[in-house]
């Protein structure tokens, strides 16, 4: 799979300004494709997982394509010269760019992964089912949660797995997060699987925005 990281190593941002990335480059080059936004032009979102992704790691900005929308992230490289961010205009001065081959499948051995940003595993209707389920009940339901994320994400790069996912969710813990002026749960931790993930990738919902971004543990 291929995969392209653009890092901007001297703009310092805080993780919640992911979706202000979002929003500066669906400006600048969202006439070119709607992988850079996922909408349509009448405005109405485009349900699939996200090829272009927004984040905000360790301070540093950060801009993943994966597929098609890596092809994107190196086709505009060399044009991006400042970031805008909340009307704030940052001057590109450093920008590091990977453009790596990975693999993404199931394997017979076992990976360990964690959640460096917080992880949306629940809407509303099914929040209010995972509160009412008893504490032994809770965590397989959210294992049941995070293989569907997997497979949306392995559907999302055309790749078909024959293999069944398997997922152990280890030191989970729920954290408040502000998403669009609401508040609502996330989740950090780590997790064993059996899927062979790219770094950096998200798992769950609102992905493009750094939501559930994870890295593999060495």
């Amino acid at each position: 799979m291929h995969q392209a990281l653009l890092h901007f190593p001297e703009i310092q941002l805080t993780a919640r300004d992911g979706h202000k990335l979002r929003g500066y480059f669906a400006q600048c080059f969202g006439q070119d494709s709607d992988l850079w936004h996922n909408h349509q032009a009448n405005g109405k979102v485009i349900y699939r997982y996200p090829l272009i992704q927004y984040k905000v790691v360790d301070g540093a900005a950060i801009l993943l394509g994966l597929e098609e929308g890596a092809a994107l992230v190196m086709r505009r490289f060399l044009t991006i010269r400042e970031l805008d961010i909340n009307g704030r205009k940052y001057p590109v001065r450093a920008k590091n760019l990977e453009n790596l081959e990975v693999e993404a499948k199931v394997h017979d051995a076992l990976y360990d992964y964690t959640f460096t940003h917080p992880w949306m595993a629940l809407n509303q209707k099914n929040y209010k089912l995972y509160t009412n389920l008893s504490v032994a009940e809770r965590q397989p339901y959210l294992e049941k949660m995070l293989r569907n994320n997997i497979l949306a994400f392995f559907k999302g790069i055309d790749h078909f797995e024959e293999q069944q996912i398997q997922v152990k969710l280890r030191q989970l813990r729920q954290v408040p997060i502000q998403f669009k002026n609401e508040h609502m749960s996330g989740f950090l931790g780590d997790f064993t699987t059996n899927a062979q993930l790219p770094n950096y990738i998200g798992l769950g919902k609102s992905v493009s925005r750094g939501f559930g971004t994870i890295h593999q543990i060495n």
